[in-house]
């Protein structure tokens, strides 16, 4: 049985930082593309940044080019997402997504992922 749990989130000042991680079991994460999602209150679900099974590729939401990096450790099976410089915009639920494709040079939707974690709170106060 293939779990996704994400963690880190938290309520933090604008300016701040916050690490997410994220941790599947019950599959080989080296197997699968991974991404970050959002989704604020009465907003859809929106990419935030995807890295490729090898890790060599990733990409970004414009929104948070230059202060989210993703990164992943295969051998711990874990995603993480370090997140600086933290806007009041970002605040929103953050879900960690598991899947087999890969769209080059452009963040994949949420269609292209099979797995899903039950996501992390963020909240930005201003």
């Amino acid at each position: 049985q293939v779990q996704v749990v994400e963690s880190g989130g938290g309520l933090v000042q604008a300016g701040g930082s916050l690490r997410l991680s994220c941790t599947a079991s019950g599959l080989t994460l080296n197997d699968y593309a991974m991404g970050w999602f959002r989704q604020a209150p009465g907003k859809e679900r929106e990419g935030v940044s995807c890295i490729k099974w090898s890790g060599d590729f990733a990409y970004y939401a414009n929104s948070v080019k230059g202060r989210f990096t993703i990164s992943r450790d295969n051998a711990k099976n874990t995603l993480y997402l370090q997140m600086n410089s933290l806007k009041p915009e970002d605040t929103a639920m953050y879900y960690c997504a598991a899947g087999r494709s890969w769209r080059p040079g452009m963040l994949a939707g949420p269609e292209d992922y099979d797995y899903w974690g039950q996501g992390t709170q963020v909240t930005v106060s201003s």
